[in-house]
């Protein structure tokens, strides 16, 4: 969520809106993502996003994104990132529930 408001802090005056959802993901696993209307990912960021010391920011450190994957890979999940379909960047994980259904 951090990295979402920051990118949309340089945007300029147009609105700002930054969605957070979960959702049940199959029957063991939930999905959370988080939606940003910010200045977005092109092709080249996408393929090194996750990279240590790597970032778009121009006070990043380029830590946060590579350290979050193999937490959550650690906990047999999944993190992506993905533009948005009209302007900005989604990212998204997936966690298993241990075996507990999801409601």
């Amino acid at each position: 969520m951090m990295n979402a408001v920051e990118a949309m802090s340089g945007i300029g005056q147009v609105q700002r809106e930054l969605l957070v959802a979960s959702a049940k993901d199959g029957p063991n696993s939930v999905l959370v993502g988080v939606r940003d209307w910010g200045a977005g990912l092109d092709g080249a960021a996408l393929d090194r996003l996750f990279d240590a010391f790597y970032t778009t920011k121009p006070d990043g450190m380029g830590m946060g994104l590579a350290i979050s994957r193999p937490i959550i890979e650690a906990h047999d999940g999944q993190l992506w990132a993905a533009p948005n379909a009209t302007q900005g960047a989604v990212f998204q994980f997936r966690l298993p529930t241990d075996g507990e259904e999801v409601a």
